[in-house]
This record gives C-alpha cells, structure tokens and sequence, in this order.
C-alpha cells in the first residue's frame, strides 16, 4: 500500500478523505486531498460548496464551463468533460449536461445582444422599435410611438417595460413622433462661441445667434430712432428759419399791392384828328367838334 503502481500516484494521494485499511484490529486513516473522504456507516458527512455527497464520500463538484462524466469512486475523483458548442454551464456542478444556449427568434422579434459562450447564455433583446411582452421576453411587441415631448428610452424596453416613452427632461426636446427616437439634449450656443436667441423647449431645440449679430439687433433700433430725431429736427429749423427769412419781404409785398388798389385808373380816350382850315387838329372822342359848329353856321 504504500508503493506506486505503474504510472499512478500514492493511493493515499488518491484518495478524497479517508481509506479504512485493517491492520491488527485498527482502522488507519489516510487523510491527503479534497477528492472524497468516508466514514463508517452512520457517520455525517460535510462537504464544501465545491464538493457534493456521493455513496458517503465527497466528490469534486465540476468547475464552469463543464459538466461530469464520471463520480469519483475508491480510487478515481469526478471526471469532468468542456460542454459542447452551443452550450454552458455557469457554476459548479455535478450535472451532466450542460445547459444549451438561448436561441433569440428573430421571428418573434429577438436579436442577439450577447453571443454565449462555455459560461454564460446567450442574451437576447428586441429588435429596434420593440419591447418585450412579458418578464420572460421570449416575444416582443411593437412600441407605441413616443409623441413629441417625449422619448424613447432603451433600457426601459430592454427591462422588459411596457411602456418605454418618458417625458423629456429639462435641458432635452424631441420635436418627432418615433418609437425608437430618444430625447436629445439642447444645443450648446456657448460651444459654438453663440448666445441664445430663442430658449428651448420640450419640443423644440435652442435657436443660436452671433453675439455680434445679437449686438447689431440692438443698436440698429436704436441708431435708426437717434437719426429719425436728427431729421426731424433739422427739418423744424429749416422750416422755421425759411418763414422768418419770408415774413418781412412777404408784408411789403403785400403793402404794395394794396397802394396799387387805391390809385384811381387814368382812361385814356381814343384821338380823332380833324382839319381846321387845313391844319389836322385833334380831338378826343365824344365830344362836339367846334369845326362842326362852324360848318353848321
């Protein structure tokens, strides 16, 4: 017993727990490795969280990634084999068939978030535009359209709830109705070296302008109504200075005019000339000629 057979370690450090060997009425125990250990008929057996009981002795449990092919025995541990494509087998185990993948059924609306490996399962999600239908999320649903003002929240459908739309929050807006569309935070004017023109809102973006812009809609207002005054100052005293340069030469115009009135007009008669013993003497119109009177004598 205590020489090695061919090609195989000590017995003693074969074996899990104990070996009872009689030798001269005794019972030599041998206590080595966590393979497995015995007792006598009646005795308790405690095994770690990494071992499990089997026929009073504890056998290794098989780390992940695999699975048992064989429980240990007087002389072997657990054999453990590496699952198979396809499969998994997440803890310590003393099955012996892994636990195959999740298969996502793009039929009932799933897509593969993350692939399995010897581990892990795979992990399925809905497609864009879906939630799942229930806390299983073996099948998915359309979402409802998000109305504007609200957005679409992925971790929310991925958390398997029923309605992934939220009110967008300060500082975000959503101006569609999507179902997969999310709120999107406001532009940053002072990013871009701007000023807000227009604040935003739950639906609409900020509206951005040049600060020298912003500088100019100010002063044009301003400088336009400071020269409207200017004219309209400088138009008063022309006028002004024109009617007091007119007044004096207007009133003696006037005065003129008004002697020209009082003058009586001087009628001028039509000349006749006649023949006084041969000299032409001149005569005004509508009176008697004294050379007619002479005649008529």
């Amino acid at each position: 017993m205590g020489s090695a057979v061919q090609g195989k370690p000590h017995l003693g450090a074969r074996l899990g727990g104990c070996a009872a060997v009689q030798e001269g009425g005794r019972a030599l125990s041998l206590h080595g490795s966590h393979l497995f250990q015995c007792g006598q008929p009646g005795d308790a057996v405690n095994c770690s969280d990494k071992q499990y009981e089997h026929k009073g002795r504890c056998c290794n449990r098989c780390q992940p990634g695999k699975k048992l092919a064989s429980e240990c025995n007087d002389t072997e541990s657990s054999v453990c084999t590496p699952c198979e494509n396809g499969s998994y087998q997440q803890g310590w185990t003393k099955e012996r068939h892994c636990t195959p993948h999740e298969i996502c059924e793009s039929n009932a609306g799933l897509i593969v978030k993350r692939h399995g490996n010897a581990t892990h399962n795979t992990v399925c999600q809905c497609q864009a535009g879906m939630h799942c239908s229930d806390a299983s999320c073996q099948t998915c649903v359309e979402n409802q359209p998000c109305e504007q003002g609200f957005g679409f929240v992925a971790a929310m459908a991925e958390a398997r709830m029923t309605s992934p739309c939220e009110p967008c929050a300060e500082g975000t807006f959503s101006n569609v109705s999507s179902k997969t569309e999310p709120c999107h935070l406001w532009t940053s004017c002072e990013e871009k070296g701007l000023v807000v023109k227009v604040k935003g809102t739950n639906t609409s973006d900020v509206i951005c302008e040049s600060s020298r812009r912003s500088s100019l809609s100010v002063l044009i207002p301003i400088t336009a109504a400071v020269v409207t005054c200017l004219v309209g100052i400088c138009i008063y005293c022309l006028v002004h200075t024109d009617l007091r340069r007119r007044g004096p030469k207007q009133a003696e115009a006037e005065a003129s005019r008004g002697l020209e009135t009082q003058q009586p007009e001087e009628v001028d008669f039509p000349v006749q000339e006649t023949l006084l013993g041969g000299q032409p003497v001149v005569q005004e119109d509508g009176k008697e000629s004294r050379i007619a009177e002479q005649e008529q004598l």
